[in-house]
């Protein structure tokens, strides 16, 4: 595993070591050499840069279908508090682990802590969460301060409740006296009442563990807003598992709908999740096993997640994961772990137990509604199988002492249950053939962006024969990113640009990571920026958006001829819009240079097919610093414009902008059809 260095092609995310390493070389190397951190300066002689792109769209070939996707990690409480719309944090009370006593963070007591003393303690009705809260009341009505005592949660930095929507309560009581238990959804400090509901019933209702369900509507709207359980009564009362959910999460699937609607803008064609480094865990005991997530999420012991160090309920688990790539209409990729952490390891000789586990969550995807794995997906809402067609053996793990082993024993394994199952192996083959089987080999990059505006050409002499590649990691990092910067989201679109024309030995790329909590920052840049109520894209989100036609389009044969070749990438495809159902010519352009470029566009091959001047458009993305970043202030101040372009024709002469991301999309008229082949453009009258 390779510290992140300007010189780097396969680095590892898991690290906060080597996060830390990686920007110190950065910075090391912005101090050394400054155009770095500003795009490649074209000097003072070439103020008039100009280029030629000749296009011949007579020779074409298939991208991919599953080209772009994405990859979710559980990082940055992307899951947690993200995309995962529960609004309690730590809802079991199981944050300390197993044991008593446990961590009940973040809930806190309402009131005079001599009147109510929280604790917990192992009598949860739920085998696999024994700890529940204990609540003793040491005041009644005529003693306790007005309102009562209580408990609280603040979500996850506060819980975003909008006026006349509605919130789904779930939680379990236990009394051994009658209880009048008041529910509250108030504004942060607890003194604006937004939704209130009272559950009450007499000691026979509640002296066993009782399940309580109700709907909360709130009259108010406040973006940190908390749950609260108060009451006036003295007693004992126990609480377990409370969950607060928005009735109107994604197709009513439990997904936070704004962050799933931008996820749907890229048009991602596949999904690996859960991670990452996730899945490895610093140590196999917080490792995330997939058998814990499944089921009644009540009965989820939830675990800590030792390499991003937070707790997590694991409400968001295996089904959701496959659920959610269904929503998407995308291709599911399953990570799982091999047997090995960032710490430890399990070798080769009993590493049988981690296969049967691998090949059970297989069939829990895949299984008929009858087998032992199936029919628990099936009680979980979901009879049908999911598409389940490609795994990956463990995440980073080449190095490793015991990768090889125990990924021989996977690959044979699954194969021989799953044949049609693709997998994919840890170990790099874009520069020398890997020593064992595999459909995919997994390659990750995180580097300044120089180094990866370079990279264009990273698979250029890969050998076209042996398994394919899946660029599953990229990004710039370290200085050049900041926060999400746009001189990173160049970088990383020349990148692209070079994937794209060799999808013939790639097949799938995803950036990483997708998502960040701005309270919780484990890793910079994120693709995703948000908080309990807002979220915004940076320009590496954006810049996505620019290849989300590419995925099963044409690339077509373009030569790009440059005064300065070192700061213009450029590439062109063909795609259909899935909206209008024409036909497009998209050219995109990386201009990674401080200085404008005068392009000549010329567009050959296209028969009888012309270039509609009506409905062809210029995308641009660009800002006036190269280091500009979006936020909750200024969300869209590094997005892309679009325009109607006036000169569009078969030759053009456009401007490229200093530092600038372009995409000229052609809209293709014909008199006649074209046939969707590999080979050259066939006219048919």
């Amino acid at each position: 595993m390779a510290a992140a260095t300007v010189t780097s092609t396969t680095t590892s995310s898991c690290s906060s070591y080597y996060y830390l390493l990686c920007c110190f070389f950065a910075a090391a190397v912005c101090l050394i050499a400054p155009s770095l951190t500003t795009g490649v300066d074209a000097g003072p002689l070439d103020a008039n840069l100009t280029a030629e792109l000749s296009v011949d769209a007579s020779f074409r070939r298939p991208i991919p279908s599953t080209l772009f996707g994405i990859f979710f990690e559980e990082i940055n409480h992307a899951g947690a508090g993200g995309l995962w719309a529960e609004l309690v944090s730590n809802r079991g009370f199981e944050a300390g682990g197993p044991n008593t006593p446990s961590n009940i963070d973040p809930w806190l007591v309402i009131g005079d802590s001599s009147f109510v003393v929280l604790s917990t303690d192992r009598s949860s009705p739920f085998e696999r969460n024994k700890v529940a809260l204990r609540m003793d009341v040491l005041c009644d009505l005529e003693s306790c301060p007005s309102g009562g005592v209580g408990v609280y949660n603040p979500g996850f930095w506060g819980m975003n409740i909008e006026g006349g929507k509605k919130y789904k309560l779930v939680l379990y009581v236990r009394s051994l006296d009658s209880i009048d238990v008041s529910v509250l959804l108030t504004g942060s400090n607890g003194l604006r009442t937004l939704a209130t509901t009272i559950i009450k019933g007499p000691a026979s209702a509640v002296s066993d563990w009782t399940k309580v369900e109700t709907v909360l509507e709130a009259e108010e709207t406040d973006h940190g807003a908390r749950l609260e359980l108060r009451t006036s009564k003295k007693g004992v009362i126990w609480f377990d598992q409370v969950s607060l959910m928005p009735e109107d999460t994604y197709k009513g699937h439990g997904f936070r709908s704004e962050l799933v609607e931008m996820l749907k803008e890229i048009k991602p064609r596949f999904i690996r999740f859960p991670g990452g480094c996730f899945v490895e865990g610093e140590w196999l005991r917080n490792a995330f096993r997939w058998k814990e997530s499944v089921g009644p999420w009540e009965e989820r012991p939830g675990h800590f997640g030792d390499v991003w160090m937070y707790w997590t309920d694991d409400g968001l688990g295996h089904y959701e994961f496959l659920q959610l790539a269904e929503d998407l209409d995308t291709v599911p990729i399953w990570v799982f772990n091999n047997g090995i952490s960032h710490q430890d390891q399990v070798d080769t000789s009993s590493i049988l137990p981690f296969v049967q586990e691998a090949l059970d969550g297989i069939e829990f995807a895949r299984g008929d509604a009858s087998s032992k794995w199936g029919s628990l997906r099936a009680s979980m809402g979901h009879p049908e199988p999911f598409n389940l067609k490609h795994v990956a053996v463990g995440n980073e793990d080449c190095g490793k002492k015991n990768y090889r082993g125990n990924y021989l024993k996977f690959y044979e394994a699954i194969k021989r249950v799953y044949p049609d199952i693709q997998i994919i192996s840890n170990c790099d083959g874009s520069s020398h053939p890997l020593d064992h089987p595999a459909d995919y080999y997994d390659f990750h990059v995180y580097t300044d962006a120089s180094n990866l505006f370079s990279m264009s050409h990273q698979f250029d002499h890969t050998s076209r024969s042996g398994p394919k590649a899946f660029v599953s990691e990229y990004a710039v990092t370290g200085k050049d990113a900041g926060t999400g910067s746009l001189l990173a989201a160049l970088g990383e679109a020349a990148f692209l640009i070079g994937v794209e024309k060799n999808s013939d030995i790639v097949e799938m790329a995803s950036y990483a990571p997708l998502f960040v909590n701005t309270n919780d920052r484990r890793w910079n840049p994120d693709a995703i920026v948000f908080n309990a109520s807002k979220a915004y894209g940076t320009p590496s989100y954006w810049m996505q958006r620019f290849f989300a036609e590419s995925s099963g389009g044409y690339l077509v044969n373009s030569t790009l001829v440059t005064s300065s070749s070192s700061s213009l990438v450029a590439s062109a495809i063909t795609y259909q819009d899935s909206k209008d159902r024409n036909t497009y010519l998209r050219i995109k352009v990386v201009n990674f240079a401080s200085s404008t470029v005068n392009l000549k566009i010329s567009v050959s091959g296209l028969g009888a097919n012309t270039v509609g001047l009506s409905g062809s458009t210029k995308t641009e993305l660009t800002s006036a610093n190269v280091m500009d970043e979006n936020s909750f202030q200024q969300p869209n101040k590094v997005a892309p414009a679009q325009s109607m372009l006036q000169n569009a024709g078969k030759d053009m002469d456009v401007l490229i902008s200093p530092n600038s991301l372009t995409s000229f999309d052609l809209l293709i008229e014909s008199n006649s059809i074209w046939t969707r082949r590999s080979d050259p453009l066939v006219s048919v009258m």
